[in-house]
């Protein structure tokens, strides 16, 4: 089992090196780095043919000529993709993880990692892509397939790696916010750090039994963990609790019905992630 380290050429691969780098040394599992050509990102769409407005001895001439600098630029991605890992395996090894492997492949990386998730025990990634580096409003474009497809935890880097010392279970009780739970009791990454548990709904005496065994599952796995039950906006409430206790992480569950669940990616998710800076543990 790997920790599974998707990078790009954008400002994110150094901090999802980072990221895959502090997780391997605590689970004392090697990291596998894989980068992805995609074709589309890296370079711009062709002109369109008008050689055959030509004579037939030219336009053969030019179509020569295309194929030519189309396998050019074949090799050059494919040389820059190696130097790409190259250097995220350095930067990887200098965090002290012995073992790391390289992947280049071409694609869509939500595919990719659909075929070969199987072997990850996490699977981190940046935030956002080559293509909306520049753009803050912008998600990573194979971030909501490769999160909704992944039976995996799904560490999205911030921009900038902070080792976790305090990070924040955004809890609701529903399947996908058991399965966070689950996640964490089997990679028991943040034993060592303060956990909070937060829940926002109704008062109840089922919410804060269902708050409390999940506090008490943690708690058993070795987990330092403070619980509370909040009424209000999730998305406001949860923003702020991460900006108050000043957490590294964010932890949730993706997808299902609940509020919390459903605006983590959909309509809202922009906005919530815009809002929140740090990186985030995302489980479907």
């Amino acid at each position: 089992m790997t920790v599974l380290a998707c990078i790009d050429g954008s400002r994110y691969a150094a901090s999802v090196c980072d990221h895959a780098a502090w997780i391997a040394t605590r689970l004392d599992t090697p990291v596998e780095v894989v980068h992805v050509l995609d074709r589309h990102l890296s370079v711009a769409q062709p002109a369109p043919d008008r050689s055959g407005q030509l004579g037939v001895g030219s336009r053969g001439a030019l179509m020569a000529e295309l194929a030519e600098l189309d396998e050019q630029r074949n090799r050059l991605e494919h040389e820059s993709g190696r130097k790409l890992l190259d250097a995220a395996a350095a930067r990887i090894h200098g965090h002290g993880v012995e073992t790391v492997y390289q992947r280049l492949a071409h694609g869509e990386l939500a595919d990719h990692i659909a075929h070969h998730e199987p072997a990850a025990r996490v699977i981190v990634v940046g935030r956002r892509g080559t293509e909306e580096d520049q753009a803050p409003e912008h998600l990573g474009r194979n971030l909501e397939r490769l999160v909704r497809a992944s039976t995996r935890p799904v560490v999205i880097a911030a921009a900038e790696f902070r080792p976790v010392s305090r990070f924040l279970i955004a809890y609701d009780g529903g399947r996908s916010a058991e399965r966070a739970v689950d996640a964490l009791i089997r990679n028991p990454v943040l034993t060592s750090a303060e956990g909070h548990l937060v829940m926002v709904g109704k008062d109840t005496a089922d919410e804060r039994n269902r708050l409390a065994t999940a506090a008490s599952r943690l708690r058993d796995a070795g987990y330092s963990i403070s619980e509370s039950l909040m009424a209000g906006d999730p998305d406001r409430l949860i923003v702020q609790q991460v900006d108050k206790l000043a957490v590294e992480l964010l932890v949730m569950g993706a997808y299902g019905h609940s509020r919390i669940r459903t605006r983590m990616i959909g309509s809202t998710t922009t906005s919530l992630l815009r809002a929140v800076t740090t990186s985030m543990l995302v489980m479907h």
